[in-house]
């Protein structure tokens, strides 16, 4: 028996977040009776529908995506854009790990297997993600070790980057590539390290994630993980 905002969300649902939502509208039923109390406990023996909906028996699928720019990192835009859902091919209700912003590039993965997004997500299992990132300028590097060390952004959170390393240094055109190790995921992190040396990022793209990379990929294309690649995947989060 599990908390049944668990069992929704690793059903892939929705968030367990929003599936608490839906539980306190009462959107929510267990063998045909309406739940409200989010300490209520279930399991797939039971007949749970959301929203009138029926959970089924899941099959997760794993989807490596190579995300282009201008498309928005959600399930679903109302503003009408088009989304990395739009992008692929599945019968499944599929959710990101993660996001990269609209005018970033890359590698991200779409899942329905709630409980491996909530372990790649979280801050504690540290996972690596390799960023290429153009600034529109020729940088220091002695500034860009900084990075490294540690640099406050958004007034008052530390974070610093894993490793850096200057890819190209182009003084006469004025501009640098930087690649850009980080294991923390939070909103525009990449971009405003870099702003607090005072550099601008104008491109920035995903390259790496843990030991997943974009290779044999064109931007909006993807793939399905393999069965090893989804366990390797575990294997680094338990």
């Amino acid at each position: 028996m599990e908390r049944l905002q668990k069992i929704i969300a690793n059903n892939g649902y929705c968030s367990r977040r929003k599936a608490e939502e839906l539980i306190l509208q009462g959107e929510v039923t267990v063998n045909g009776q309406v739940i409200t109390d989010l300490g209520s406990k279930a399991s797939f023996n039971d007949v749970i529908t959301v929203e009138g909906h029926p959970l089924k028996e899941k099959v997760n699928e794993y989807i490596l995506l190579y995300k282009p720019r201008g498309v928005i990192t959600s399930t679903k835009d109302e503003k009408g854009r088009q989304t990395v859902i739009d992008l692929v091919k599945s019968q499944n209700r599929l959710y990101p790990v993660g996001r990269l912003d609209y005018d970033t590039t890359g590698l991200i993965i779409l899942t329905n297997d709630g409980q491996l997004t909530n372990l790649l997500i979280h801050p504690k299992n540290h996972i690596p993600k390799v960023y290429i990132a153009k600034i529109d300028t020729a940088v220091d590097p002695a500034q860009i070790k900084k990075l490294t060390a540690g640099v406050i952004i958004d007034d008052k959170i530390k974070v610093k980057a894993d490793k850096v390393k200057i890819k190209k240094l182009d003084k006469r055109q004025n501009s640098s590539t930087i690649e850009i190790t980080v294991h923390e995921g939070k909103y525009h992190q990449v971009k405003k390290m870099f702003e607090a040396l005072g550099y601008n990022v104008v491109k920035l793209k995903r390259e790496q994630f843990a030991f997943l990379t974009l290779k044999g990929l064109k931007s909006g294309e993807y793939r399905h993980l393999t069965t090893k690649e989804v366990k390797t995947l575990y294997s680094l989060v338990k």
